[in-house]
């Protein structure tokens, strides 16, 4: 079916708005009067938390546990405070409430973990949520793991072994036994903002990591190569499949990972690398492709990039010969537009600066951060804010004047995308001032699920 609502993680930190974070509830149904706004906000009880991922409970993914498949409770990560929101979104889809709060302190003395980020549920039932650092905000990846049922903490994830230096994302595949995470950020590094001269400090990580699913411990890893910053991980839905994506952020390439031949051991390859871009007016000489984000179609046929400092998002076929082909391609914000304070000196692939993009008489700031997709592939929608104390630095019009989510028309067909200028959600009119949008998710499943 049609996705009708989505549930949108939304944070006040960095704007100056002493308010907490909220999740809003955004009305799809074009035959809805409200269609395209907000129709209800959960604050969270405490500021500051920055939601930034959510991830499902126990749903049609948990073959082993039973559950229902019926979505009823979104987890909520805490990036900042390490708290973790568990959200009843089963009873009143459209008016959730909060159902379990899991405060900091405990994930700080039963884990020794912090900085909490992305949330997938197990297949036995249990929820993963991976972090990016200690409780003191140095780098230290991993994962823990609340129980399915009662969504108590039940500890670290990971078996008595070395854990990755950083953390961020994670994906898996139970028939194949494999579990694959990303590297992350210093936690406390990145809060003071991006520094040029942190690239070669080993402040951004650089490894793919490779689990062995049952036993929870690491088999392999990849150097992706120095600050190449991997993050969003995405494995192909088909659940026979060996194969999946990784984007890595200031490296502007994306890596295909695969089962090689050898029993049990994988591989990587690049197959996506978006050239750097030559700028005046900026903190760096080259603006690199800034890779916020991977999804890609439930028929595994596309591969969709939101390039965040850029701007543009982009669409691939995925071939047969495992190159994506670049079929699709739109500018939805970035740094490089025409009559911005950058100036673009030399682009391998552009040759003139995007307009800005004004939908529905609101002029869009910021660069495309997360997306999601319907089920059928034909609409894909995304929001801006990436980070808060990034989106301050990079985009402070953004900041200023909030969030928008926006979708886009895919053509399925031949490929190709066009926004949609029918349909705007204006996260700057909210009654609290303009707030900074991240996650979205579907209840009904989507192509992150």
């Amino acid at each position: 079916p049609r996705e009708e609502v989505a549930y949108v993680t939304c944070t006040y930190r960095s704007t100056c708005t002493d308010q907490p974070d909220f999740l809003a509830t955004v009305d799809l149904n074009p035959r809805s009067p409200h269609y395209g706004q907000v129709i209800h906000r959960l604050p969270m009880p405490n500021l500051k938390d920055e939601l930034h991922c959510a991830g499902w409970g126990p749903a049609c993914g948990c073959f082993e546990s039973g559950a229902a498949a019926k979505r009823t409770k979104l987890v909520l990560p805490c990036l900042i405070s390490s708290r973790i929101y568990v959200v009843d979104v089963g009873s009143q889809c459209r008016a959730p409430r909060i159902c379990k709060t899991i405060e900091p302190v405990d994930v700080f003395w039963k884990c020794n973990k912090g900085y909490l980020s992305v949330a997938h549920p197990l297949p036995n039932g249990d929820i993963l949520i991976a972090n990016n650092g200690d409780p003191a905000g140095n780098g230290k990846g991993g994962f823990v793991v609340l129980d399915g049922e009662t969504f108590e903490l039940k500890g670290n994830w990971e078996n008595e072994c070395e854990v990755p230096p950083t953390g961020y994302d994670f994906w898996y595949q139970p028939r194949h036994n494999v579990l694959v995470s990303s590297a992350g950020v210093v936690p406390k590094v990145a809060g003071r903002g991006f520094n040029p001269d942190d690239l070669k400090k080993g402040v951004f990580g650089r490894r793919l990591n490779v689990w062995n699913l049952s036993c929870r411990s690491l088999s392999q890893c990849f150097d992706l190569g120095e600050d190449s910053l991997p993050l969003s991980v995405r494995f192909l839905h088909n659940p026979d499949a060996a194969e999946g994506y990784v984007g890595c952020a200031l490296s502007g390439v994306v890596f295909r990972f695969y089962k090689s031949c050898e029993a049990n051991n994988w591989a990587v390859e690049e197959v996506i690398r978006i050239p750097p871009k030559d700028v005046s007016g900026w903190i760096m000489p080259k603006m690199p492709a800034f890779i916020a984000d991977l999804i890609i179609s439930p028929d595994d046929r596309f591969l969709f990039v939101s390039n965040w400092l850029h701007g543009d998002i982009r669409q691939y076929e995925l071939g047969r010969n495992c190159k994506p082909r670049l079929v699709g391609q739109v500018f939805v914000g970035g740094s490089i537009l025409r009559g911005g304070p950058v100036t673009v000196c030399r682009d391998e692939e552009l040759k003139c600066q995007p307009e800005p993009l004004v939908v529905k008489c609101k002029r869009v700031y910021g660069g495309p951060s997360q997306l999601q997709l319907s089920l059928d592939g034909k609409r894909l929608y995304v929001t801006n804010s990436f980070y808060s104390t990034w989106d301050r630095q990079f985009y402070p019009s953004l900041v200023k004047e909030g969030s928008v989510m926006l979708q886009l028309d895919v053509d399925t067909d031949k490929g190709g995308l066009a926004v949609n200028k029918n349909f705007l959600v204006d996260f700057g009119k909210e009654p609290h001032g303009p707030c900074l949008a991240h996650e979205i998710r579907f209840p009904g499943g989507d192509a992150k699920s």
